[in-house]
């Protein structure tokens, strides 16, 4: 008796179970259930996201597709019914799917910045120490080709380069003569570079507008000089800064330029200073601040990279560091009330590249030291107390204030001991060159801080390696 009831109740119980199924099925046919299927697209979203990223297929790419040729999980499901009601019918469960960035398909910035930090350091693994070393120097033509005149990019040209793969080339007024001869310098070296490290060269040139004009201040070639940025200041309008830029990037991309050392971030606050004088936006740090900015974005909206100098800020001195010591008496809250702050606002405008000066800040470090050597100023100052963490590139290490008390090689070694990370002109590239990498084998300067400047240098290359792909 027992066994027959117990065979009933198991009956019962399969065909209470089975008109459950049967129910969840029609409701779910017919929308109710709705969670379900979101679980199920979140996870196709990440199974497409992760087939994405090992293909090399953004996900915006393939939510496009999906979007398009590819049926979706509903259509999938009620293939039977192709009807217009059906239709209407998955397209609104299709609204109610996406919640979050992930399940739209669409590449987050997390997933693009994971991607562009492999593909960094893929290229660090694959670079020798000489190539990383080469990297960190940013010189003038005539001093990598060891004579005076360069105009000219061929056979020999890319010989020295293929030896030494470095960062880039800094274009002076005696390196330009016409406009196609700009062009075809500029695109062999581009062409070089990427022929032999797979990575773009930095092509750059000063070009503030004014007294410093490498390519306007040149007869032969056809643009108008947009003036001292001082009569740009006085005029209280940071539109015109900004139309200043933009001039000046555009023809600088037509040339073949990538970075300009521009703009001046310097508040003229010592009326005395004849080093930068009119090359300033003026003496209120707030006015330097904005109409930098402004100028920085004009040039970055034609594809060519500002660099905001001279860090820590160059107006309060009366020395010129062109020529020696030069040195400001202020204190680091009389700095951080004026001269700081349009590079403290550059930082969180995210800058791409400050150059730091060769200043003394006696009373703010407690020595002599150029800032562009100084631990405390790079690493301390600009980076742990403003939290830079873009390129930082010297200004031109042949100047006076370190010719004269550094030989290139330990200007180098200490710069990069300091935090900076590309090395502009030394006096002597190839004794500085050799000085950096003898102190990386020797273990005075870990190839892990060499690694850490590259994950910069390279974090911007490739996005001027980006952009010459679009183009």
């Amino acid at each position: 008796m027992n066994m027959k009831t117990n065979r009933k109740n198991k009956k019962a119980k399969y065909l209470i179970l089975f008109l459950s199924m049967m129910i969840c099925l029609v409701l779910a046919e017919i929308g109710i259930f709705t969670i379900g299927r979101k679980k199920t697209g979140s996870k196709e979203a990440e199974r497409a996201n992760t087939a994405a990223s090992e293909s090399g297929i953004t996900a915006e790419g393939i939510s496009e597709s999906s979007g398009s040729d590819t049926p979706s999980e509903e259509q999938a499901s009620s293939g039977e019914n192709s009807g217009d009601e059906k239709r209407a019918e998955a397209e609104s469960e299709t609204e109610e799917i996406p919640e979050t960035e992930a399940e739209t398909g669409v590449e987050t910035e997390g997933a693009t910045e994971i991607k562009e930090d492999a593909r960094i350091e893929d290229c660090i693994r694959k670079l020798t120490l000489e190539e990383k070393v080469a990297q960190l120097f940013l010189v003038t033509p005539d001093s990598f080709m060891e004579f005076y005149g360069f105009n000219v990019a061929g056979p020999a040209t890319q010989e020295t380069f293929n030896e030494y793969p470095i960062s880039g080339l800094i274009m002076m007024g005696h390196n330009l003569d016409n406009v196609p001869q700009i062009q075809n310098m500029n695109a062999n070296l581009q062409s070089f570079s990427l022929e032999r490290i797979g990575l773009p060269m930095f092509i750059a040139t000063d070009e503030e507008g004014g007294t410093v004009a490498r390519v306007a201040g040149n007869g032969n070639l056809r643009v108008s000089n947009v003036g001292n940025m001082w009569d740009i200041g006085e005029t209280g309008d940071a539109q015109k800064a900004y139309e200043a830029g933009s001039y000046v990037g555009g023809y600088l991309r037509d040339y073949g330029f990538n970075l300009d050392f521009a703009p001046v971030a310097d508040v003229l606050s010592n009326p005395d200073n004849q080093v930068i004088g009119v090359r300033s936006f003026g003496s209120d740090p707030a006015l330097v601040s904005s109409m930098c900015r402004a100028f920085s974005h004009g040039l970055m909206e034609q594809g060519v990279i500002s660099c905001y100098k001279h860090f820590p800020g160059h107006g309060a001195t009366a020395g010129d560091s062109h020529k020696g010591y030069a040195y400001t008496d202020k204190s680091l809250e009389e700095m951080e009330a004026c001269e700081l702050i349009p590079f403290a606002d550059a930082v969180k405008d995210d800058a791409k590249m400050i150059m730091v000066g060769h200043i003394s800040l006696p009373y703010v470090i407690g020595e002599t030291v150029p800032a562009s050597l100084s631990y405390d100023v790079i690493s301390g100052l600009l980076r742990r107390d403003l939290g830079y963490d873009g390129v930082v590139i010297t200004d031109a290490l042949n100047m006076g204030a370190i010719t004269a008390e550094y030989s290139s090689a330990e200007a180098c070694v200490a710069t990069i001991q300091a935090g900076a990370d590309i090395l502009l002109e030394p006096y002597n590239f190839r004794d500085g060159y050799n000085g950096v990498l003898e102190a990386v084998k020797d273990g005075t300067i870990p190839e892990e801080r060499i690694d850490e400047s590259l994950r910069r240098i390279l974090k911007l290359k490739y996005e001027i390696l980006d952009q010459m792909e679009v183009e």
